[in-house]
């Protein structure tokens, strides 16, 4: 004989039975009942509806996000002139202090002066094209949003909290305050 062992056909016969019981078993034992397909099927939906449900979610928040950047960039648009708008703005008060303090009555200085209202109207020009609009709140109420207040003076011919006086105008870049007016206010006496 030899190593291995032989099998008899009556032996072969046995195990493949053997096998093909198992075999049946296994499939009655995989065949799903009528209840668990159905549990299956609500597991399934659910899980679609939850599926669906983050889907919308996440739309929404990428909608958000892509309506905040679009805001994000309108604003630096808008205000990203500010600092320019800052720094130009003692040009302004320069070219204003100029005019006061000249004589316009000098005809030597006519031209010097005539000059000056010119230079200041077409920067005003130039601010007022870009949406700079200037504060100039003398006989109205004070606004500490946008006034800052130097002094209190008493005075009985003005309703108190009144800016009587204007030391430096303020200046709004699309509505938002760029610089305050500097002012002086009434009080009560």
């Amino acid at each position: 004989m030899s190593d291995q062992q032989q099998t008899s056909p009556e032996e072969e016969n046995v195990a493949a039975e053997t096998a093909a019981e198992q075999v049946t078993e296994s499939q009655t034992d995989e065949a799903p009942t009528v209840d668990a397909v159905q549990a299956e099927i609500e597991s399934l939906t659910n899980q679609l509806s939850d599926a669906k449900d983050d889907v919308l979610r996440a739309q929404a928040e990428a909608q958000n996000a892509r309506r905040r950047a679009e805001q994000d960039v309108e604003k630096a648009h808008k205000f990203g002139q500010e600092k320019l708008v800052t720094d130009l703005l003692p040009v302004m008060d320069n070219l204003e202090r100029a005019l006061e303090n000249m004589n316009v009555e000098d005809e030597a200085l006519k031209s010097v002066v005539e000059g000056i209202e010119l230079t200041m109207k077409s920067f005003q020009d130039s601010l007022v094209k870009h949406k700079v609009e200037a504060i100039n709140p003398e006989g109205e109420p004070f606004d500490p949003q946008l006034h800052q207040a130097m002094t209190m003076v008493p005075n009985p011919d003005v309703e108190p909290n009144t800016v009587i006086n204007v030391f430096q105008k303020g200046y709004t870049l699309h509505g938002r305050l760029v610089r305050p007016a500097m002012v002086v206010v009434s009080k009560a006496p």
